[in-house]
């Protein structure tokens, strides 16, 4: 047998090439005709793209941006008197409180999208806004430990109704090489409340003694009125569904509508949603590929759940900083990881690819957990904060935009979507578990769990 001569080598390569320069010319040719409208010009199709961006994005980024504070407060209202008041540090008590919250925040999310079907998401989300925002309030009067967990059992029924009905607004407003974007924007803003959360609530422990309450009750109670404050903010500035864009306040007229639906209906033609029924609604749940992203979504946000809700005690039980540290220092790791989403963002929908960044993002984090676990300087191990929390937050907008691309038909997105936050919202029952109070200050359970 003779070895392969150079000429053959070349002919392979050559080969190689023009297979991959097919591929980008395939790619740029669907581009273009997703571009190419009979009404709109390139740069007028951007401007209405980009309001549309301002309008749509910006507003659910805002109303996310409060859950996460209502959701994410427990860890900061812990150190800042809670534990000690209501005895959390009995048992698992805390753990329990933190537990309770995911399993009606998953039962109600299939049906929740449905809901914001029928009656739309302006009215719907608002009103479900207002609710747990008013439901935030009562936290703040809790007398004994088991009063929270009839509150987070109540939040998390109406919570249930915001994840999965924005990733499926955004989904429908979007052609699947937009979204990783817009999805990463979306949750930019919402990582702002993961980052400054514990700023904020440092400022409002200083209320401490105000009306004879203690400062862990003000954080309850003043986050709740700015979540129902955002509430009406909401009801005016969400927008439907495109093929309703038009019934919005001051947003598209009917041909920016028909814009939209025909640039939906070029890149994916599911733009204006079958006719309803429970049978169309359940049968994509026979499909593997579904469980599989949804599988995906359970391990990204068990470390991302337990992460932010337990990092401010990791870092004054765990590292050892001061309660006013402790709280400042959680937003760092979350700024790093808005930049590393970003780059995750513009290189997947840029590139046409997910996987390949949603591994890159878990190596990431990879390498953190044991650093974060196992070095002895504080420094270090927070060096290892940053690099888990970038990597595993920065893939939740690349796992949403993956499930977005690879899912056709207005039903069987909006099942993929409730099945995909459902089983996110499961890993937020097993993150809310795996660092116990027993573990500290190495919560080597914890990491070892992450890891896992």
């Amino acid at each position: 047998m003779h070895p392969p001569t150079d000429e053959k080598a070349s002919d392979d390569s050559t080969n190689s090439r023009n297979a991959l320069n097919n591929e980008e010319a395939a790619s740029d040719s669907a581009q273009f005709a997703l571009d190419n409208d009979p009404v709109y010009s390139y740069k007028e199709q951007r401007k209405i793209i980009h309001r549309i961006d301002r309008r749509l994005v910006i507003t659910c980024g805002i109303i996310y941006c409060f859950s996460l504070i209502d959701r994410g407060n427990l860890g900061n209202a812990s150190i800042a008197g809670m534990t000690a008041d209501l005895e959390l540090n009995v048992g698992f008590r805390y753990s329990t409180i933190v537990l309770v919250f995911f399993p009606t925040y998953v039962l109600f999310q299939p049906p929740a999208t449905l809901l914001s079907r029928k009656f739309g998401p302006r009215k719907f989300l608002a009103s479900i806004t207002l609710l747990w925002g008013a439901l935030e309030i009562g936290f703040g009067f809790a007398k004994k430990w088991t009063d929270m967990i009839g509150l987070r059992v109540a939040l998390g029924i109406l919570e249930a109704g915001l994840y999965p009905s924005v990733v499926y607004l955004l989904a429908t407003w979007y052609s699947r090489y937009d979204v990783g974007k817009r999805y990463c924007a979306f949750y930019v803003i919402g990582c702002l409340a993961l980052a400054f959360g514990g700023v904020l609530a440092y400022g409002l422990m200083q209320m401490d003694g105000l009306e004879g309450m203690k400062g862990w009750r003000w954080i309850f109670i003043m986050e709740g009125v700015f979540t129902c404050a955002c509430s009406f903010f909401a009801y005016f500035f969400l927008v439907d569904f495109p093929e309703k864009a038009d019934q919005s306040w001051r947003f598209l007229n009917k041909d920016e509508r028909d814009f939209i639906v025909r640039r939906i209906n070029k890149d994916r033609d599911d733009a204006i949603p079958e006719k309803f029924t429970l049978a169309r609604f359940l049968r994509p749940a026979l499909d593997i590929k579904i469980w599989i992203l949804a599988f995906i979504s359970f391990l990204i946000i068990t470390v991302t759940t337990s992460i932010s809700v337990f990092l401010p005690i990791i870092l004054r039980n765990g590292l050892g900083f001061t309660i006013a540290e402790s709280q400042c220092l959680i937003a760092p790791p979350y700024c790093a990881g808005a930049i590393l989403m970003i780059a995750s963002a513009y290189l997947g929908d840029r590139f046409h690819i997910r996987g390949p960044i949603l591994i890159f993002n878990s190596l990431v984090a990879l390498v953190g957990l044991p650093i974060m676990g196992f070095a002895s300087s504080s420094g270090v191990r927070y060096f290892g904060v940053f690099l888990v929390t970038a990597g595993t937050n920065a893939n939740i907008p690349t796992a949403l935009a993956y499930q977005a691309n690879n899912v056709r038909g207005q039903w069987k997105r909006a099942l993929t979507s409730a099945l995909f936050v459902g089983c996110g919202g499961i890993g937020g029952i097993s993150g809310g578990t795996i660092f116990r109070a027993q573990d500290a200050p190495r919560y080597i359970p914890g990491i070892s769990a992450a890891i896992a």
